[in-house]
């Protein structure tokens, strides 16, 4: 738990650097696509640093989240056979890929919107779409709809409560840690499931 606790010292610190918002674009952006880190990361501890930057942090993850997305959707629609199928099977879940078809076709929208709003990997989300060829039109509104309503709810939360939430976070950090690894590898054991 130390390197994530060192990692968590280190965007704290870093936060106040003229660069800080573009590298929070960069992971945005490709956590969407194909990194695993999702931009929370980097978010939470830098609304913490800088509170009054808590809606423009919002929006430069919503924005540059969608933006990833699409590039998703373009992994899935023109590349799936070469570097989709890769990206899937990196996560584990190529078979069930393949079964996560008919609910896709019925539920697409659905599902880009819960998945755009929780700790699901969105990637996996954002492949689908294209690989299914949903809506792009619907892909691109429901997407902002899901990575706006998460991102912006972590900076209100993060601005009204800001300090108790530090402390919160400071004094139980590697349980929070823990949480949140076990969603994450939880949401894609449910998929594998499915």
């Amino acid at each position: 738990m130390n390197i994530f606790r060192n990692f968590y010292n280190w965007t704290l610190d870093k936060a106040s650097h003229k660069k800080a918002s573009w590298f929070l674009f960069l992971v945005s952006f490709t956590e969407s696509s194909f990194f695993p880190i999702p931009p929370d990361i980097l978010l939470i501890p830098m609304i913490l640093a800088k509170r009054l930057k808590a809606w423009f942090y919002a929006l430069i993850c919503t924005f540059s989240s969608v933006a990833g997305g699409l590039a998703g959707y373009a992994i899935g629609y023109f590349f799936y056979a070469s570097i989709g199928s890769f990206i899937v099977e990196i996560y584990g879940l190529s078979n069930s890929f393949n079964l996560f078809e008919s609910y896709y076709n019925q539920y697409g929208i659905w599902i880009v919107l819960g998945a755009g709003f929780t700790p699901f990997p969105f990637k996996f989300i954002t492949i689908a779409s294209g690989v299914f060829n949903l809506n792009i039109v619907l892909f691109i509104i429901v997407a902002m709809i899901a990575r706006g309503l998460r991102f912006y709810l972590i900076a209100t939360l993060l601005f009204l409560f800001g300090n108790e939430i530090k402390k919160l976070i400071d004094k139980y950090f590697n349980l929070l840690v823990s949480l949140f690894f076990i969603l994450l590898i939880g949401s894609i054991f449910i998929i594998k499931l499915l």
